[in-house]
Formats: C-alpha cells, sequence, structure tokens
C-alpha cells in the first residue's frame, strides 16, 4: 500500500519523461547523429582549436639542427620496422632494417622536423599529402612515428640524451598523439558555440538531479525513508 500516492506517481511522471528524453537523446535526431555524438564531436571540434603546439615545437626543433645521433630503434616486428624505415629515411637519415631493428644515424633535428611536418599536415586533416609520401595508409604513417619516437627515447637514454628524450616526449604527446586523435576533426571556436554548450552543461546538472528526485519521490511515496 502506498504511503503518499501524490508523492509516488510525482515520481513515476519525472521517471517517465526522463527515460523519453532519454530515448530521444539516443535517437539520430541530431543532424543524422544521437546527441551524445553529437555532444562529443563538438567537444572535440571545440578542444581542437585550444591543442595546436606544433608550430612551437618546430622552433624548437630548428634547434637541434646539427645534433647528430646513431640509435637503435627497435620495433614490435619486421613487418612494423619495414614500415618505419621510410619515415627516417625521407628525414635524411641512413637506415638499416634488421628484422625489428632499425639503425639510424642521422639529424635529429632534421627526423624530428620531418616527423612535425607530418603531424602537422594530419592536425590539418591533410592527410593525403602524408599518404603519398609514404604510400601507405596516414593514420598508420602517423601510428609508426610514435611507435618509432617511442623505441628511441629508449635508446637516447642509454646513451644518456636526456634533454633531447624529454622533447621528444612532448613531441609524441602533444603533435603526433593531438594529430593522429584529431584527424578529420574540424576545429571550431567555444564563442561561435557558446550558447550550445551553456546549455549542455546546464543540462546535464538539471538532468541528473531530474533522475535523482524521481527515485527520491517514489520511494518516498511507497513509504521507504532514509533514517539517520
Amino acid at each position: 500500500m502506498l504511503h503518499n500516492k501524490k508523492e509516488f506517481f510525482s515520481g513515476v511522471g519525472l521517471m517517465v519523461a526522463f527515460l523519453v528524453v532519454l530515448a530521444i537523446l539516443f535517437s539520430p535526431v541530431f543532424g543524422g547523429q544521437n546527441g551524445l555524438n553529437y555532444l562529443d564531436g563538438l567537444y572535440n571540434s571545440i578542444s581542437k582549436g585550444s591543442a595546436y603546439y606544433i608550430p612551437d615545437l618546430k622552433k624548437k626543433s630548428a634547434k637541434l639542427s646539427g645534433n647528430a645521433i646513431t640509435a637503435s630503434v627497435v620495433m614490435k616486428d619486421e613487418k612494423q620496422a619495414k614500415e618505419t624505415a621510410p619515415l627516417f629515411m625521407k628525414s635524411g637519415a641512413l637506415v638499416n632494417v634488421t628484422g625489428s631493428e632499425i639503425k639510424v644515424s642521422g639529424d635529429l633535428g632534421s627526423i624530428l622536423t620531418n616527423c612535425l611536418d607530418d603531424a602537422d599536415q594530419m592536425f590539418n586533416n591533410k592527410g593525403d599529402g602524408v599518404k603519398a609520401k609514404y604510400a601507405m595508409d596516414e593514420r598508420l604513417s602517423l601510428y609508426n612515428w610514435w611507435m618509432a619516437l617511442k623505441a628511441l627515447t629508449k635508446d637516447l637514454n642509454k646513451q644518456k640524451k636526456f634533454a633531447e628524450t624529454k622533447f621528444i616526449g612532448d613531441i609524441n604527446k602533444r603533435a603526433v598523439e593531438c594529430a593522429y586523435n584529431y584527424y578529420g576533426v574540424d576545429p571550431q571556436n567555444i564563442g561561435d558555440k557558446w550558447g550550445i554548450v551553456v546549455f549542455s552543461l546546464a543540462f546535464y546538472v538539471v538532468y541528473t538531479m531530474w533522475y535523482g528526485y524521481s527515485i527520491l519521490f517514489m520511494f518516498e511515496g511507497w513509504g521507504l525513508k532514509l533514517e539517520h
């Protein structure tokens, strides 16, 4: 038997309305997308505009020009090593591939600048240039750069080139990863979408409370209460 019918059915009404809105959010009514995918794409496009670090990294990379290195870059297998070797070769380095290991001799500044050029094109959604450059899928090329720089860092750490490896880590995180993750995303200024952003944040808060109050009213109307 219900303790308070009015409160209970108020909670039921709120829950039904909550589920109706939830069904709409998961329907492709937002330009062919559901609400979650639409907002995910919106926030990705807004965040992309503030994640462009490549020009600054290029300036720092130029200062490493003339820094000659010889390193062993060990990839996960022979196939990846063969796919990765052209990345260093296009950087002007001498390369020798044996199994999954790539012996690299060249100018570190040139290698990193070439990597940043590829990342820059990918970040700006110009992957066709990278694809033509290496005759390989552009995403695969960037992924191989990421793996190669990680392997290069390991060997240079053994050589105690810690300043260089720290910078290489920055390039991997702030250029290669960003370019890979944001490839295909068109950047937007938050000022152009501020209304949707404010509404979505406010809606998230209200919608969460909406669910909570519907549960609260149903339980209290049923006669269940929390006691201290």
